[in-house]
């Protein structure tokens, strides 16, 4: 396994990713040896239609696979027990509601941008046979349960947005029907983050699911996409209370050892959506004053996984895709002569090759999950139009 923080190891892939040399490995390798994605001779980092197919059938897999699942549920009496697909009959793969859910983002994603891959067919099949009225509508019920209200609040509410925002860009007869299941459930979920938001008093700043600036920052994207001024503005407003005086954050405290997400990058994920890019600038000096030297001293750098049969340790391989998707978002939205765009993008480009490295490593501790990081982050689709 490569020792990230190793100056050697640094170095080299600073050199790939910068294009010094043009003897570009044609593929990354996971730790066991697997391709993932193509590397072409600009280093341009991009999924080929044979790696689209590879992560769809570990999608698939996953998305109906009930066991083993972790529920997290509330049960008020001895009746409400039951299997994972009895209370979830969309989405009961994939070990946890969330990690279905976004699964399920993958190959709505996948067969949008690859439609004549080979698993399509099969994705087609899936997504017909979860996406129904009948199930959504029970999904729905069982959310609407008082006992529910905090189910998923707020990281599967986000991705389930972020499906709806995926079939809305679908023009396919067979998407039409998927997005109008969603329906109830996404209005429901509306309901319960427009309720929710003036209520709760501070950020939850945290490396794992309850994360608020990720969160926010998919919920925003949501409300711009359909239109929803209301819920843009508390979203903006809720994102100004609880971060625009942030400065000094403790970068070198992350990661955790359990982390998956950079509560640092993902607030800046969420900032860069709502400052414009001169008031962004300000903000980011302010919030990372050192990031110049963090950026190259080790500070700011991808992590390896010592073990990836340990579910909660291989959550440092979605990390380093956060920090990817993150970083590259904060690059991006910067003005041009920024003199720390360049550094932030190679960094970025550090940390999405060690993501991407743990892909369909054969465990499914990573493989029910991972892939939706490493969509995300190589996509861009965080930072793109509605209709992309």
């Amino acid at each position: 396994m490569f020792a990230w923080k190793d100056p050697f190891f640094r170095q080299l892939f600073s050199t790939l990713l910068l294009g010094s040399v043009m003897t570009v490995p044609a593929w990354t390798q996971s730790p066991d040896g697997n391709q993932s994605v193509e590397l072409d001779s600009n280093t341009t980092i991009r999924l080929t239609s044979d790696m689209a197919d590879q992560w769809a059938e570990l999608v698939l897999h996953g998305v109906d696979t009930e066991f083993p699942n972790k529920l997290s549920l509330v049960y008020s009496n001895p009746d409400q027990i039951g299997t994972p697909q009895e209370h979830f009959p969309a989405f009961y793969g994939c070990f946890d509601w969330h990690s279905s859910v976004h699964g399920h983002w993958v190959l709505v994603r996948l067969l949008k941008t690859h439609p004549e891959m080979p698993a399509a067919t099969k994705i087609r099949e899936a997504l017909s046979r979860h996406l129904t009225a009948e199930n959504l509508k029970h999904e729905a019920e069982f959310f609407a349960r008082d006992e529910n209200k905090s189910f998923e609040r707020m990281y599967g509410w986000a991705w389930f947005l972020r499906l709806a925002m995926e079939l809305d860009s679908f023009e396919d007869d067979d998407a039409v029907q998927w997005r109008g299941a969603l329906e109830p459930l996404e209005e429901l979920l509306v309901e319960r983050i427009t309720a929710y938001l003036p209520l709760l008093t501070f950020p939850i700043r945290t490396g794992q699911h309850p994360d608020t600036a990720f969160a926010l920052g998919q919920v925003l994207d949501y409300a711009r996409a359909r239109g929803l001024n209301e819920l843009e503005e508390l979203v903006i407003t809720r994102a100004r209370d609880f971060y625009l005086a942030d400065t000094d954050y403790p970068v070198q405290y992350e990661p955790s050892g359990h982390d998956f997400f950079s509560s640092a990058w993902n607030e800046a994920d969420l900032m860069r959506r709502v400052l414009s890019p001169e008031d962004f600038a300000s903000w980011l000096d302010a919030f990372v004053p050192n990031l110049q030297q963090q950026l190259t001293d080790g500070t700011i750098s991808p992590v390896s996984v010592s073990d990836l049969t340990d579910g909660k340790l291989v959550h440092l391989a979605g990390l380093n895709l956060n920090r990817a998707w993150c970083l590259q978002s904060v690059a991006n939205h910067l003005p041009k002569q920024h003199p720390l765009v360049a550094a932030i993008r190679t960094n970025a480009r550090e940390h999405l090759v060690a993501g991407l490295a743990y892909i369909n490593s054969g465990h499914y501790e990573g493989d029910h999950w991972l892939a939706t990081f490493g969509l995300y982050a190589i996509s861009g689709v965080g930072q793109l139009g509605p209709n992309q």
